[in-house]
């Protein structure tokens, strides 16, 4: 009897111990899984955010909101191996706006060699054609440009049907001109909601801000904005970031040739 009460005992503590082993191990791979996606993504104080570094091209878009920007000092910054290597820059809203800064924050990003893509702030209650017509009528394209992209990301209290006739419409107008496929941008929430099916076949540039190191979207996708609130040299205001996912292959073969 007493044999068999010390096995017992045995027995009891070897399972405790081997509880204690599983929860240690359990502790220890939780934390290098922790540690791997903080490696991804790395905290830069010179530009205030977090930055999913296994992208190696960066960039940001801008507006008439970011003021006057100093794009050579733009140009200048690089922290490790981050830099400024493209931007997306406000052209048109609507049917006949135009962003007040565009023709400056155009002309000086191309001086200063960083790559330059234009977009239309689409209005979803107003004519698709007419809104790019106001575009083409803005935006001249070169060699070495980014493609035009259209940011849709509000309805404006159109039905889903006609916003998706008005923006077939916008992105066929801008294909025939320029002769290559647009870039849409949207929210996830908003893609997945009112576009996903009928326009998956356009490259996207999505925005989801997010810790991970990639957008919780399930299709391919081109560019993310994965922070609104960057800090650049040469910027007063806070800035929108991007990084592209692909190789500087990839890159150079997305431009207009």
């Amino acid at each position: 009897m007493a044999v068999n009460r010390k096995l017992k005992y045995l027995l009891k503590l070897l399972i405790a111990i081997s509880s204690v082993l599983i929860c240690a191990l359990a502790v220890w791979l939780y934390y290098q899984y922790k540690m791997m996606q903080r490696s991804e993504n790395t905290f830069y104080k010179a530009f205030g955010i977090t930055i999913p570094t296994k992208y190696k091209i960066n960039g940001i878009d801008v507006s008439k909101h970011q003021g006057y920007i100093y794009w050579a000092s733009v140009k200048k910054m690089r922290i490790d191996s981050i830099s400024i290597d493209f931007a997306f820059i406000k052209a048109t809203e609507g049917l006949n706006d135009v962003d007040g800064m565009f023709k400056r924050n155009w002309e000086l990003a191309k001086q200063n060699n960083i790559s330059r893509g234009a977009y239309l702030f689409f209005i979803a209650t107003k004519d698709g054609k007419q809104q790019a017509d106001n575009f083409i009528k803005t935006v001249k394209l070169e060699k070495g440009d980014l493609p035009p992209v259209i940011d849709v990301e509000q309805n404006y209290g159109a039905d889903k049907s006609d916003l998706k006739k008005r923006l077939i419409i916008c992105l066929q107008t801008l294909q025939t001109y320029y002769k290559v496929k647009p870039i849409l941008y949207s929210y996830v929430d908003f893609y997945n909601n009112n576009l996903s099916n009928d326009f998956d076949n356009y490259p996207l540039w999505i925005a989801h801000y997010t810790d991970s190191e990639k957008p919780q979207i399930s299709r391919n996708w081109l560019f993310w904005q994965h922070n609104d609130g960057g800090s650049v040299n040469g910027i007063t205001e806070r800035v929108d970031f991007n990084v592209f996912n692909g190789d500087s292959v990839v890159f150079k073969n997305l431009l207009i040739k």
